[in-house]
């Protein structure tokens, strides 16, 4: 094609598609009677105000900015920290830490199956020592610190986290933050050897009951919608799915003996924040305004904070594309600008190299600042839901909620969350979507800048270098994991482990978060504790079923 006829094409280009991402047909303009049924007071409300649709606090971020925070974990506990300091020293309010594939598959580092995947996409956190190694000189009683973990292993680094700060002198019950523990939702995530369905429910709540008894400023878990929505689902799916797994946690608390007021008020949620901006925006308020409705309709939570649909999230890493890279920076800010606006409460963005390899430090010092430049020059923090009120968001919103509620009844007529899970019903949901999104960018359907569209030379390199975790690192942690081993009190650390099995053999209703922590401070370690939970069900000790249990 001739430069004449690609500027003639240009010019005269329209849009692939008139729908939503999620594939909702859109109208050319929207005017009042497309939001007509709807009342004010009952549905959409001041922010601060039931049903929370314009946001949970009434002046929003006049009060406090959303905590501003970048996913790290790579290497040895000790190259994390490194890292986590930086991210201080260059303005995050908070710290999201994720662990790598060992740890969340509840495996040591030195299981003859986790060679070449130890500290590449998280960071090691077999025991208590490398707890001790990712937190030195951080003061955890001035910072809210994320764990990015949704396997049975939760409740092991959440006991970790809890001896560490003793250790430092400060006690639980002043401790901030999220653990995930959505470890339902690990099944789909890679996890899934360690994220048995029941085990899974059961540890879950023991986080739940604990920290409610024991932890009062910490959430007790942060319902992983992100996840979910990386799969490919589109928004509706992404708040049913995620407000189906949360409804069993809660389903399983009160079963329990909780009271729903006692625990709800530290429940949150984490979403992603993908590619459509007013579809992001009106999701985030349509989850507001359902996830009110099902608190106070369906389980009677009298606390006003208990019908509080509290949210962190992430800008979209399968929205990035390793072509034309620095596209993503766009797309990350556009992503981070949509979840401001539907009114988040932490934020971490992604960086720009991430479909590459894990943020150099230049990247993630630019994900930083995007969402500064976002809190303090785009004017956008100065009034609770400015976009509230358009007639286009309102029915938006409308519509997202209507599509979810008809997924949950779905799930309801199906025999529950539980059931559904167990059936398959959700993998074959998950799987479904993610063929029809792939297909539509093969097609051209769905463009892509960089990708499908205006494409360019393939490029050499990648601005700001490449991140690589050090070469050495793996074999440092399987070392230092087989030396702990070796020198700890060994008959101390087995006496913990063998009370962990008989405590574990007398079924759900029973916590296990007490001799977890015991366990933990004996310096046993995830594999071990892990194993010995799974043998007390009658699982496998090991979850990949190589290794066999050790004798007391």
């Amino acid at each position: 094609m001739g430069s004449l006829e690609k500027i003639d094409k240009a010019y005269y280009e329209k849009p692939k598609t008139n729908r939503t991402w999620s594939g909702f047909e859109l109208k050319e303009i929207y005017r009042p009677e497309d939001v007509e049924v709807v009342s004010y007071d009952q549905d959409i409300g001041d922010a601060g105000e039931y049903p929370f649709t314009r946001g949970v606090f009434s002046n929003m971020y006049r009060g406090r900015l959303w905590t501003r925070r970048e996913v790290t974990g790579f290497g040895t506990p000790s190259d994390t920290n490194e890292r986590l300091k930086f991210q201080v020293r260059e303005g995050a309010s908070g710290l999201s830490i994720i662990p790598d594939l060992p740890t969340s598959m509840g495996i040591d580092v030195d299981h003859p199956l986790a060679k070449g995947d130890v500290g590449v996409c998280g960071v090691p956190m077999d025991s208590l020592a490398d707890m001790e190694q990712l937190l030195e000189g951080i003061p955890l009683d001035k910072v809210s610190t994320s764990f990015n973990e949704s396997s049975c292993s939760c409740p092991v680094t959440l006991a970790q986290y809890i001896i560490v700060a003793e250790n430092q002198g400060v006690a639980q019950e002043k401790l901030r933050g999220t653990m995930q523990n959505d470890t339902l939702h690990g099944r789909y995530c890679g996890f899934r050897p360690n994220a048995p369905i029941d085990l899974s429910l059961k540890l879950s709540v023991d986080i739940i009951e604990y920290c409610t008894r024991h932890m009062p400023l910490w959430n007790t878990g942060n319902v992983n919608l992100y996840d979910l929505r990386e799969t490919g689902i589109n928004a509706p799916q992404e708040v049913a799915f995620g407000f189906a797994l949360a409804t069993a946690y809660i389903d399983a608390s009160i079963k329990r003996g909780l009271h729903v007021d006692d625990f709800a008020p530290r429940r949150a949620f984490f979403c992603s924040t993908h590619m459509d901006f007013f579809e992001e925006i009106a999701k985030l308020r349509a989850a507001r305004r359902m996830w009110a409705r099902i608190m106070k309709g369906n389980y009677g939570a009298q606390n006003p904070k208990s019908w509080m649909f509290r949210f962190g999230g992430q800008t979209s890493g399968c929205a990035l594309v390793p072509q034309q890279p620095l596209n993503n920076v766009v797309r990350v800010a556009f992503q981070g600008l949509a979840a401001v606006l539907g009114g988040i409460q932490s934020l971490a963005c992604c960086s720009y190299d991430e479909p590459i390899a894990l943020p150099v430090e230049e990247a993630q010092r630019l994900a930083l600042r995007t969402q500064e430049i976002i809190a303090h020059e785009l004017g956008v923090t100065n009034v609770a839901d400015p976009l509230g009120g358009s007639y286009y968001i309102e029915s938006l919103t409308n519509r997202i909620e209507e599509e979810a509620t008809s997924i949950l009844e779905q799930i309801e007529a199906l025999g529950g969350t539980i059931e559904a899970l167990k059936s398959g019903w959700f993998d074959q949901e998950i799987e479904a979507a993610a063929l029809k999104r792939q297909r539509e960018v093969d097609s051209g359907e769905r463009v892509v800048v960089g990708v499908n569209a205006y494409i360019g030379a393939d490029e050499e390199k990648t601005p700001l270098g490449v991140h690589r975790v050090r070469a050495e690192a793996e074999e440092i942690q399987i070392q230092s994991v087989k030396k702990l081993k070796d020198t700890r009190d060994r008959a101390r650390t087995m006496e913990t482990l063998e009370r962990l099995y008989q405590e574990a053999r007398k079924g759900d209703d029973n916590n296990l978060m007490p001799w977890i922590l015991d366990a933990s401070k004996a310096y046993a370690t995830i594999g071990e504790v892990i194993g010995t939970i799974r043998q007390a069900n009658g699982l496998s000790y090991d979850p990949l079923e190589v290794l066999s249990p050790p004798s007391w």
